[in-house]
C-alpha cells in the first residue's frame, strides 16, 4: 500500500514549538478509518490505528488477537534447519557437553537465556561463554572458540557467527550451530548448520525476526523430534517473555510473526514467574503490567549494562538465573552499571550532538567520531543522533588508528548492507548488522572516506529525502472521549515499536490549568478543553526547552497539542494520562 501524502499542515501546524510540521491521515486514510468503523462498530481512534497499518474490515479480528498458531511457519522452511534441529537433539539425547556462544546485547543475552532454560529443563547443563566487548570484539574469535572446543563437542553461537568463518574453523573437531540475523555475506561459515533468514541464499518472509525470533524456531523444531520420540518437550509458550524483549529491545519490526511473539510474550512476562525479569521490574520500578515500551526503555538498557561497561555475561546470567536472591544480586548490580553507562553517555553525547551540528545535518547521513569514546555507548549514541535528526547515523570511538563505532538507520534504509558493501570497498576494517542497526571498525586515514562513500549509499537509498521535521498524526480526540477504556482498546492495534509506530493523537484547543517542573528536565501539566474536562500530561525532557517554555508561560492562551495516550496506575487507580510530546498556539 502506497503511503498517504497530505497536501497541508494539520491542523494549520507548520511550525510547531519543536519546529516540525504536523502532518494527519490523508482523505483516503480518513475514508478506510470511516469504512472499517462502519463494519467493525470499534472506536474510531482505533479504526484510525488500524487503517494505517493497512488492515481490512475481514482481517481485523486476526489483527487485533494474532494466534502463534496461525503466523508460525514450519520452521523446516528455513535454510540448515533441520540440520541444526537433529542436530541439538542428538547432543541432548546422547548427553552431550554444549557450549553457548551469545553477543553481549539483549538479543544475545535473550537467546542464549532462551537456549539455557530449554536445555536446562531437559536436564542438560550448557556452558555459556559471552565476549567481552574492548578485549574480544563482536563475534567469535580464534582463542575463545578453540578453548570451548576442548571441552565441548556441540557449540551454538547465537545472535553472531555467521560472519566468523575463520574462528568457527578453528573450532574444529566441535560442530557449531550458527543462529543469527544478521546479514551474511556471499560465502557462509564452515559450521555444521548456519539458520539465519538473512543468509543471501535464504527466500524467506521471516528476515525480520531477530536472533531469539530464531533460537524460538529451532526449538520448536527440536521439541517436534522430542515428540515423535515420545518425550514431552519443555513450554516453549512459557519462554516467549525473552523473545518479546530480545524483539523490543533489538528493534526488529513489530509485524507478523514478531507481533504476536510480542503481543503473547508481555502477557507471560504479566506472571513475574522468571525471577531476572521480575527483578529487574523491581529495581526500574515498573509497577504496572508491562508493555513493549517498557521492554526497550526500561529493560533493554539495564540488561545492555553489563555488555557495555561492565561483565558481559550479567545479562545472560540474569535473564537465566532461577534464585529469587541471586537475581536481586545481579539486577542490583546491573541498576548501577547502567547509572554509570548513563553518566558515560552523557558525556558522549554532548560532543557528538556538537561535532554532528558542526558538520551538518542536512544530509543522508549523520555522523561523529572522538578520541577514547567508549564502544559500550556509541551505539545508543547513534540512537539518539538518529531519533533528534530522523536520519541515519554512526558514531565512532578511537582508540589509537584504529576506530570502533556503531550506527542506527531509519525505516525503509538498509543500515547494515550499505555497511557491508564498504566492507567489500576496502573503506572500513569490518563490519556488519542488519537493516536497523550495525557496527563497523574504522582506521583513522580512511574516516573521511568512508563516511562520505557511505552517505552516499544511503543518500541513494533514500535517507537524503526523508522529513526530519514531520511529526504524523492519527487523529484529534477530545479531552473528554479519553478514558482507560478507550486507551485499553487502542493498545488492541498494538504492540507498538518499530515499524508499528505509537499511534500519536492532537488535542485541538486546550488551556494549560497547571505546570509545574517534574525532576531535573521535565514538565508536568493538566490540560483542559471547553467541555471542562481535564486529563494530566506530562512533557519528557521538555522543561528547558522552546515546548516547555511556551506551556509554562502560557498567559491562558489556546493549544493544540500532540502526543500519546497512556494509562496511569499509580495509587492502584488507573486514570488516563497525556504524554505531550509538541504543541502550537492555536490561531
Amino acid at each position: 500500500m502506497a503511503p498517504d501524502r497530505p497536501m497541508s499542515a494539520f491542523l494549520g501546524v507548520s511550525r510547531s514549538a519543536t519546529g516540525r510540521k504536523w502532518v494527519g491521515p490523508s482523505p483516503e486514510h480518513e475514508r478506510r478509518a470511516a469504512g472499517l468503523e462502519q463494519q467493525t462498530g470499534l472506536p474510531a481512534p482505533l479504526c484510525q490505528v488500524l487503517a494505517r497499518r493497512g488492515v481490512e474490515a475481514d482481517g481485523v479480528a486476526q489483527f487485533l488477537s494474532p494466534a502463534l498458531r496461525d503466523l508460525m511457519p514450519d520452521p523446516s522452511h528455513l535454510k540448515d534447519m533441520d540440520r541444526g534441529a537433529e542436530r541439538l537433539f542428538a547432543a541432548v539425547r546422547q548427553h552431550e557437553k554444549i557450549a553457548i556462544f551469545a553477543d553481549y546485547d539483549v538479543d544475545g543475552g535473550a537467546s542464549a537465556a532462551l537456549l539455557m532454560d530449554w536445555l536446562g529443563q531437559l536436564g542438560a547443563r550448557p556452558t555459556l561463554y559471552v565476549p567481552d566487548r574492548i578485549t574480544e570484539g563482536y563475534g567469535p574469535n580464534k582463542p575463545a572458540m578453540q578453548a570451548l572446543a576442548q571441552d565441548h563437542t556441540l557449540i551454538v553461537c547465537v545472535d553472531c557467527g555467521t560472519m566468523a568463518h575463520a574462528a568457527i574453523a578453528a573450532a574444529a573437531p566441535a560442530d557449531v550451530v550458527v543462529l543469527d540475523h544478521h546479514l551474511g555475506g556471499e560465502t557462509l561459515p564452515p559450521a555444521l548448520a548456519t539458520i539465519n533468514p538473512n543468509r543471501q541464499d535464504e527466500d524467506t518472509p521471516l528476515d525480520y525476526l531477530c536472533a531469539a525470533g530464531v533460537v524460538f524456531m529451532l526449538l520448536v523444531a527440536v521439541n517436534r523430534l522430542l515428540r515423535q520420540a515420545g518425550e514431552q518437550p519443555p513450554d516453549l509458550l512459557a519462554m516467549l517473555d525473552l523473545v518479546a524483549l530480545a524483539t523490543v529491545a533489538d528493534v526488529a519490526p513489530l509485524i507478523g510473526l514478531n507481533r504476536a511473539f510480542v503481543q503473547q510474550g508481555l502477557k507471560v512476562m504479566a506472571a513475574r514467574k522468571r525471577p531476572g525479569l521480575a527483578a529487574l521490574a523491581d529495581v526500574a520500578g515498573l509497577d504496572q503490567m508491562p508493555v513493549s515500551s517498557h521492554l526497550g526503555f526500561l529493560f533493554g538498557p539495564r540488561i545492555n549494562a553489563g555488555g557495555r561497561i561492565g561483565k558481559a555475561d550479567l545479562g545472560a546470567h540474569l535473564l537465566s538465573v532461577h534464585d529469587p536472591h541471586e537475581a536481586a544480586a545481579l539486577a542490583a548490580r546491573l541498576e548501577a552499571l547502567n547509572k554509570e553507562r548513563r553518566a558515560v553517555e552523557e558525556n558522549v553525547r554532548l560532543q557528538a550532538f556538537e561535532q554532528a551540528q558542526s558538520r551538518g545535518v542536512e544530509g543522508p547521513l549523520v555522523w561523529a567520531a572522538g578520541e577514547g569514546w567508549h564502544p559500550g555507548v556509541v551505539g545508543i549514541v547513534a540512537a539518539r543522533l538518529k531519533e533528534a535528526l530522523n536520519r541515519p547515523a554512526v558514531v565512532i570511538g578511537f582508540d589509537g588508528e584504529l576506530g570502533k563505532g556503531s550506527g542506527r538507520s531509519v525505516s525503509g534504509v538498509d543500515l547494515g548492507a550499505a555497511v557491508a558493501r564498504l566492507v567489500s570497498e576496502g573503506l572500513l576494517s569490518a563490519g556488519g548488522g542488519h537493516k536497523m542497526a550495525a557496527g563497523l571498525s574504522v582506521t583513522r586515514d580512511r574516516l573521511d572516506a568512508a563516511m562520505a562513500r557511505l552517505a552516499e549509499l544511503l543518500g541513494a537509498a533514500g535517507a537524503g529525502h526523508l522529513g526530519p521535521r514531520d511529526l504524523r498524526l492519527d487523529g484529534v480526540l477530545a479531552i473528554s472521549a479519553i478514558a482507560p477504556e478507550l486507551i485499553t482498546e487502542i493498545e488492541r492495534a498494538g504492540p507498538f515499536g518499530a515499524g508499528a509506530p505509537a499511534p500519536r493523537f492532537a488535542l485541538p484547543g486546550v488551556q494549560v490549568t497547571f505546570a509545574k517542573r517534574a525532576g531535573e528536565s521535565h514538565l508536568r501539566l493538566t490540560l483542559a478543553d471547553g467541555s471542562g474536562a481535564r486529563i494530566d500530561a506530562i512533557a519528557f525532557g521538555a522543561y528547558d526547552s522552546d515546548l516547555g517554555r511556551m506551556l509554562e508561560n502560557h498567559a491562558g492562551g489556546l493549544f493544540h497539542v500532540a502526543g500519546r495516550l497512556e494509562i496511569d496506575t499509580w495509587g492502584g487507580r488507573r486514570r488516563a494520562k497525556f504524554r505531550l510530546e509538541d504543541a502550537a498556539p492555536a490561531s
